[in-house]
């Protein structure tokens, strides 16, 4: 088996698993994240959670799939090596990235919710002043 199909295999073997790893993380904690902001629609947190979790896989997983060719001549191990660590981090670095702009997405729907949440209420009925707070104890 030539070198740079050795090197191809070992590429996905361990970036399909990362990706995977990423995206339950992500997941996981996306939906306890998202579940504590759309405490009044647990459906809605869980329908945000997957529509980020399979957008993050469609790009990773692309972005995987494009970076897979290689114009560097694979003769031996240490070609093998130098072409996955090359690969491998930039992969990594992808994912990170796409994590940290998952997380300032959800951060972004969690502040949009607060403020939301805590925007003035309109008086009920036109004409009619807002009730007065009651005094912090």
């Amino acid at each position: 088996m030539q070198p740079v199909v050795v090197a191809y295999a070992l590429y996905l073997v361990v970036t399909v698993p990362l990706t995977v790893l990423v995206a339950r993380t992500l997941s996981k904690h996306g939906k306890t994240f998202l579940e504590d902001v759309f405490q009044d629609n647990r459906a809605l947190a869980q329908s945000v959670n997957q529509l980020l979790v399979v957008g993050f896989y469609l790009v990773s997983l692309g972005f995987v799939t494009l970076f897979l060719t290689s114009d560097d001549t694979v003769l031996d191990a240490r070609d093998v090596f130098e072409m996955l660590s090359v690969k491998v981090g930039t992969v990594a670095l992808v994912l990170g990235v796409m994590h940290v702009g998952n997380v300032l997405v959800f951060n972004g729907i969690r502040r949009k919710h607060l403020n939301n949440a805590t925007a003035p209420v309109p008086p009920p009925y036109p004409g009619y002043p807002a009730p007065a707070p009651h005094p912090a104890p």
